[in-house]
Formats: structure tokens, C-alpha cells, sequence
């Protein structure tokens, strides 16, 4: 018996071949359902759930008896268990509440309806002027740009600070460390910046500050016009570690866009030690080991990851100036976050407390604080002036105790002479009110007159 093959029209063809290679596709690699689990354990702020599958930094949503959920974000996995962190309240939470993943990633909602308004680490305002109007989203975790294409720094940024301007000159797109202890003035000194800097807009992170600090670094310190191009990003020492992250994360997003939109960026955080002790408790909780001094070693690969995104963008792109405060626990310079910041920044100024227990303000600490662009974004007279007042002030400083007492007999050296002459200018020049503005060509004018 012959049997007759009719033969497949071209479109036939195709859509019978493509249907048999769906079917294969499904047969050698199933979709992934979303699958709930369930929670097993909670151990201080970590949660641990079983029977869904999440990736880490994945959002996953739970449902408590009462109705309510909470977000959390996948932290570590071990085995057929993941470890979540609640970006909120965990109000409500018990045994075996249902997990869902999302399948999404959090992620930052940016704009310039931000300008003049103050968030919290999820985006969500703070200040009661309604929903925020958002034009863009971007990843918290932002995308890495080649260092081959960053745009050299070249152009000082002026500060309205004259110590800074002068002697520890900054370069648009440089990133600082404002290394201080408590009390010494480091938030004053931020204020000024963010209303004095020749910047376009200007991103605050308050990250693990005091709740009180907040309102008045707003209200009295920012005021309403520093308020108007700034954006502040907030998130209190008494919110999760999670969100305390998120709190950096989403300042320097912010800072990225208007970067991308070719603005000068002013980026100050205040401070990557709260952000590396944030990372520290997470880490900690899901079992990391720790290193140096109770840090893991995670924490020490998120700081370069955060500092990183921060500086020049490529060619047509802006540029993001960034201040981050260091706090160094008990006046320790070589404290482990203090240490590892200053191998990763281009500069840092260190505040002194000695000096803001003389009533010296800004307490900067001139002989320890340097800018590493500083030779690349100032002429030849400028440097020599730098280098002369620093020597000068150098020398009175090293035998200060010899003056004090009288020990030092006037002609023993021309080079301390000349430094006891200068050095009532010089503690006057370093000086400045918090209400006064010196720019960057004023500041070199007074630096000239002094020395010459």
C-alpha cells in the first residue's frame, strides 16, 4: 500500500518548527514557578525561611496572620535555607508566616521632582509634601563605568571653606574622607559645604545618624536655601542595618543620575562608618567570621564597591564630588574603617579635637589632612604657597612646647622665627564662622597676602 505524503506549505513549516522547539525548550528547561515558603527561624533581625528559592538581593514579601506583610531582601543561603533582613517593622512575624519572592531587585526612583525633599532609605518622604514625583528608575546597586573612560580631574571645586580651598585645594569629581571623632564639628562643617560649593545639586546621606541630628541639620544647619537643590536621603541609627545600607545605596543612585544628566554633583555622607557597620551586623548574623577588630571581611569589599560609583563620569556626563565622614572611634586614626577608606579615597581631612576644644573652627587639622589631585588641578605659585605655610606652621607646631615655656631663645633659628612670626595669621587665616562664605579666589588672594 502507497501512502501519500502531502508536503508542508513555507508557513507551516516554520510554525511546526517552531512550536517542536518550545516544546523541547520546556522539556530540557522548565519555567520556575514562584514557590512559597515558609518561615523557620528568626535570630535577632535575620530570618530564615524554607521551600522558595530566591537569589541574593531579592525582594520577598511576608504575610503575617493579622493581614500585614513585610518586605525583606535576601542577605545568604545555605543549603535549602535563605537568610532574609527586614527593611522595616517586624511587628507581627511568628513561625511558619508564608514567604513570597517577588523576583525583583530593589531599586531607586529618581528625578528632579526630588530636588528640595527629604526621603528615607525605600525613597518613601519624610517631610509631608506628598508623593514624590519620580522620573526614572535605577538599580541601587548602580553600573560600574570604566576607568579608562572617567574624565581626568582637572577643575578645583570651590567650597566656600578657605582652609580647604587653599591648602587642601579639591579637584571636581574627587572623592574625600572627612576623618573626625565625635563632637568635633564634622555636621557644621558639612552644612557649610552644602550651602557654599559651586555645585548644581547636592545629594545628603544621614546614614545611622540621631534622630534629633536630622531635623536640625535640615531645619538650622541646611536651611531653606540649601534645602531647595539638595535631596537628603535619611535613615537613623534605630532603622534596620538593611535599610541603613539602602540609605547609601539610594543617596548615591540619586547622585548618579544627575550626573548622567551632565550636572555637577556635590555627594556628602555622613558616614561611611555607620554604612560599614551596618554591613558588619548583617554579616554577622548570617555567620561570617569575623577579621579585624569584629569586621568581616565583606565589610571591606562594600566600602570600594559604594566609594567607587562616586567621581567623574565619561566624556558629556558630569561629575559627583564626594565628601564621606569617617568616624574614628576613640580619636583612632588607624582604626580598621578609618584605615581601609584612606586607601580608597583621594584625600582625606582630618578634624581635630584638640583644636575644637581650643575653639578652633573648622578644627582641621592641617598638617594631617591632604588632597591627592592637588598637584593636577593647581598652578606651581599656588603649591609653593601650600607647601611654604604648611612648613611654617609645621615648625611652630614641633617646638611649640620650647616656645611655650620660653626655652627657645629668639635667633637660634630663622626658620622658627619666621614661624612665631606668622603663626597668629596663620591659626586667624584657618579660622572661619559658619555664617561666612570665602570663594575659591578670595581664599587664594588672603593665602598670597599672608606669605607674601
Amino acid at each position: 500500500m502507497l501512502m501519500t505524503v502531502t508536503p508542508l506549505s513555507p508557513d507551516r513549516s516554520l510554525i511546526w518548527l517552531s512550536a517542536l522547539q518550545n516544546r523541547r525548550k520546556r522539556l530540557i528547561d522548565p519555567p520556575r514557578l514562584v514557590v512559597e515558603g515558609k518561615l523557620t527561624r528568626m535570630v535577632g533581625l535575620t530570618l530564615e525561611a524554607v521551600g522558595c528559592r530566591a537569589a541574593v538581593g531579592g525582594r520577598c514579601i511576608i504575610e503575617t496572620p493579622e493581614g500585614s506583610t513585610i518586605e525583606a531582601e535576601v542577605v545568604g543561603f545555605a543549603g535549602e535555607r535563605i537568610y532574609l533582613m527586614p527593611t522595616g517593622d517586624i511587628k507581627g512575624l511568628e513561625p511558619d508566616c508564608k514567604v513570597v519572592p517577588t523576583g525583583s531587585t530593589c531599586s531607586a526612583s529618581v528625578g528632579f521632582g526630588l530636588l528640595g525633599r527629604v526621603l528615607d532609605g525605600a525613597g518613601i518622604p519624610l517631610d509631608g509634601k506628598g508623593p514624590v514625583a519620580a522620573e526614572a528608575t535605577r538599580p541601587l546597586t548602580g553600573h560600574p563605568i570604566n576607568p579608562l573612560a572617567r574624565k581626568p580631574i582637572r577643575e578645583p571645586l570651590d567650597v566656600g571653606i578657605r582652609a580647604i580651598n587653599a591648602l587642601i585645594t579639591v579637584g571636581r569629581g574627587q572623592r574625600l574622607g572627612l576623618f573626625a571623632g565625635t563632637g568635633v564639628g564634622k555636621s557644621i562643617l558639612l552644612g557649610m559645604m552644602t550651602k557654599y560649593t559651586d555645585a548644581d545639586t547636592v545629594v545628603v546621606g544621614l546614614i545611622g545618624e540621631r534622630g534629633r541630628e536630622v531635623n536640625e541639620f535640615v531645619q538650622k544647619i541646611l536651611g531653606r536655601e540649601g534645602l531647595a537643590r539638595s535631596v537628603i536621603v535619611v535613615t537613623p541609627a534605630d532603622y534596620p542595618p538593611l535599610m541603613r545600607m539602602h540609605g547609601a545605596l539610594l543617596a548615591t543612585s540619586i547622585a548618579e543620575y544627575f550626573r548622567d544628566q551632565g550636572l555637577n554633583v556635590l555627594l556628602l555622607m555622613d558616614s561611611l562608618t555607620r554604612f560599614a557597620q551596618a554591613q558588619r551586623e548583617i554579616a554577622l548574623a548570617i555567620n561570617e567570621p569575623p577579621a579585624t577588630k569584629g569586621y568581616p571581611p565583606s565589610v571591606f569589599a562594600k566600602i570600594p564597591q559604594l566609594v567607587e560609583r562616586a567621581g567623574n563620569g565619561s566624556e558629556g556626563s558630569g561629575s559627583i564630588t564626594a565628601f564621606y565622614t569617617v568616624l574614628a572611634e576613640g580619636d583612632d586614626q588607624n582604626d580598621p574603617v578609618a584605615d581601609a577608606a584612606r586607601g580608597i579615597l583621594d584625600g582625606h581631612i582630618v578634624l581635630s579635637r584638640n583644636l575644637a576644644d581650643a575653639g578652633h573652627y573648622p578644627a582641621i587639622d592641617i598638617e594631617a589632612s591632604v588632597s591627592r589631585a592637588i598637584t593636577d588641578i593647581i598652578d606651581e605659585r599656588h603649591l609653593n604657597l601650600v607647601r611654604l605655610l604648611k612648613r611654617s606652621h609645621a615648625a611652630y607646631e614641633h617646638n611649640r612646647d620650647l616656645i611655650s615655656v620660653g626655652a627657645y631663645q629668639k635667633g637660634s633659628d630663622p626658620r622658627i622665627d619666621e614661624a612665631v612670626a606668622l603663626q597668629p595669621k596663620i591659626v586667624s587665616f584657618l579660622q572661619q564662622s559658619m555664617t561666612e562664605k570665602v570663594d575659591f579666589n578670595r581664599s587664594l588672594a588672603e593665602l598670597d597676602a599672608l606669605l607674601g
